[in-house]
């Protein structure tokens, strides 16, 4: 009896995982290339292990690995990883099968393709449920199910479990596969860059809810991603990964505080700063107007799958007026659902809205209709998110970049592959990819693919619908720094629409700020980020991953849940169910997008800016704060 407590402690101490000398490479024509060397590490009980690196550092790899989910042409060259006594990559596939999904769970980065479309959300986590726990009965499961699903914080959690995958925003995907992989009560979770897709909101939501639920569920987390802010922000510990070796393993305040290797020295100063040391923004443009935007709106009629013959009405993008300049960078910010996409579509002439106006260069572009729509559409293009999809993966990169030059009739023959090469030189692409196919092109090289794609046609304006959120800081900063030379050459005006914050105060001389359809908040990009006037935009920036501290408190600010239903808008103010600082007014008052104040400000909030908690250092939610 007197030995039990001691080895009570031994248990309680020893890691979770124990990884030795983990190798992993691939095979090619000239043998075995090496993709991680001699990976070693241990995770902790009840801890979180962050791993960080840029992309092609082994990150992913290394996840998979470590649940010895490696198939060829990848292969495992040597190492251990031990875990419950085993060496997971000696055991037999049936053994490992059996521990992944139930003591082992694994999250990767895209949300919308890891179910089943066909199959309710509900339904295929009861499955994986009742395939670990075959004794469970079939209400019990759902209960439980369901009680996952709200710990998770899912709206509606009775009514979600029978929706099917589109139903869902990206956040609630998110937390839908959180659900999946935490239901079976694992011992260990992998959680792969699944921050990388989400709004600052979401990410900031998803963090703390881990966080809630490692503690609650008593579950290590490795938790990796290239973004340092956000490893900051809910890591215990951080391992520094460069080409596939470990370079650096320390405490996160410890890491932030004095990093002791070059690289992570060079990866926390790509970190962008928005407040402390922010790079310099642009000043507002003085040219002429562009683009004019008036009063639009845009509604969707959706059918009622409650009554028979009936619709509701999807009010997407509700009185929206701003104007931008030539030359300008103007940004659009939001999370998701608040109406970016809807009002690009309409910016880019694919829609026309219900109400309101758009005039390109005094031109009102919803009333063009054939050849004039079509040279219209020549003077402005819109890069999307997705690098892959955009592509077709059967044809030459340099046919998908001479697309619109046949489609305008503009070139043939020596001349076309003389402006394609030329478009291709210009973003960075070397003119010997123009017969290749773009099977193997990464991320970044695949958006240089579509940027020269838009830029061959002599745009005027270019439409920049989440261009860049999937690439990593590294990439993003290539990408911006090429962007602002293209402007500095072509004079073209942009329009960035996005959730990343950080890129916006770098790039954005003004900024409008989007909530339910509506532009809650116009501003100068020094004003906005210095003394937000409206308490939405402040909960964006409190949310904001960075590893420096913030003037809006998270505890203040951040935000729970979803926006609201936009078939279902409340009344008065449409911000004040989550409002922290709400009061009688807001229920019954709709308030209105301002004059400018004079400084480049205004805001539709009936709080003036003195009402609400002054900017502050954030003690509470930064990366030391646990």
């Amino acid at each position: 009896m007197m030995g039990q407590p001691a080895l009570e402690t031994a248990a309680e101490t020893s890691p979770v995982m124990k990884v030795e000398n983990l190798s992993v490479g691939v095979t090619g024509r000239a043998g075995i290339k090496p993709i991680l060397a001699d990976i070693s590490f241990e995770v902790a009980p009840q801890s979180v292990l962050g791993i960080i690196g840029e992309s092609g550092s082994g990150k992913t790899v290394l996840s998979r690995a470590l649940v010895n989910w490696i198939s060829p042409p990848l292969t495992i060259t040597g190492g251990a990883v031990h875990y419950g006594g085993r060496d997971l990559l000696k055991l037999p596939q049936r053994e490992v099968n059996a521990l992944r999904g139930r003591e082992l769970a694994y999250i990767g980065a895209n949300p919308t393709s890891a179910l089943d479309p066909t199959i309710p959300v509900g339904h295929q986590i009861l499955e994986k449920l009742k395939a670990v726990s075959p004794g469970m009965d079939e209400a019990t499961a759902r209960e439980r199910v369901i009680d996952t699903l709200d710990a998770v914080r899912i709206p509606s959690s009775k009514q979600r479990f029978d929706e099917y995958p589109f139903q869902f925003s990206g956040g609630m995907m998110q937390r839908a596969l959180i659900v999946d992989a935490l239901v079976s009560d694992p011992k260990l979770l992998i959680a792969d860059n699944i921050t990388q897709p989400l709004d600052v909101t979401v990410a900031a939501q998803i963090l703390r809810l881990l966080r809630d639920l490692q503690q609650d569920f008593d579950t290590s987390i490795v938790f990796i991603s290239s973004a340092l802010g956000i490893v900051a922000d809910i890591a215990d510990d951080v391992l520094v990964l460069e080409n596939g070796s470990i370079v650096e393993h320390q405490p996160v305040s410890a890491l932030l505080r004095a990093p002791e290797h070059d690289y992570t020295r060079e990866l926390i100063a790509k970190v962008p700063r928005i407040w402390q040391g922010a790079e310099t923004p642009p000043a507002p443009s003085t040219g002429d107007i562009v683009l004019e935007v008036t009063d639009v709106a845009r509604t969707y009629k959706v059918r009622d799958r409650n009554r028979l013959f009936a619709h509701k009405l999807v009010r997407a993008v509700r009185g929206v007026s701003f104007e931008v300049r030539k030359g300008e960078n103007f940004g659009i910010i939001g999370e998701s659902g608040c109406g970016k996409s809807t009002l690009s579509r309409l910016l880019s002439c694919l829609e026309a809205p219900d109400a309101g106006h758009i005039r390109f260069e005094g031109t009102d572009i919803a009333t063009l209709k054939g050849k004039p729509l079509l040279e219209l559409r020549r003077r402005f293009q819109l890069l999307l998110q997705d690098p892959y999809n955009a592509i077709a993966a059967h044809m030459s990169i340099g046919r998908t970049i001479a697309e619109p030059l046949l489609i305008h009739g503009l070139a043939s023959g020596r001349a076309l592959r003389e402006k394609v090469e030329a478009a291709m030189s210009e973003v960075g692409l070397s003119t010997e990819l123009y017969d290749q196919l773009p099977v193997g092109l990464s991320a970044g090289q695949r958006q240089r693919v579509n940027i020269a794609r838009a830029l061959v046609l002599e745009p005027e304006l270019l439409i920049l619908d989440e261009t860049l959120s999937s690439l990593d800081q590294v990439e993003q900063a290539k990408l911006l720094e090429l962007f602002e030379a293209i402007q500095k050459r072509r004079g073209i005006t942009y329009i960035y629409i996005s959730h990343d914050l950080a890129m916006v105060r770098r790039v954005c001389a003004r900024i409008a700020v989007m909530y339910l359809g509506r532009v809650v908040e116009l501003s100068d990009n020094e004003p906005m980020f210095a003394e937000a006037a409206h308490p939405y935009t402040r909960a964006l920036l409190s949310a904001v991953p960075t590893v420096e501290d913030k003037p809006y408190a998270t505890s203040d600010y951040l935000l729970e849940g979803e926006p609201p239903d936009p078939i279902d808008i409340p009344a008065g103010c449409s911000f004040r169910t989550r409002c922290p600082f709400a009061f009688d007014r807001c229920k019954t008052e709709d308030p209105r997008l301002g004059a400018d104040d004079g400084a480049g400000h205004a805001a539709a909030c009936h709080l003036a800016i003195g009402e609400m908690p002054k900017p502050h250092a954030n003690t509470a939610g930064g990366p030391d704060e646990r």
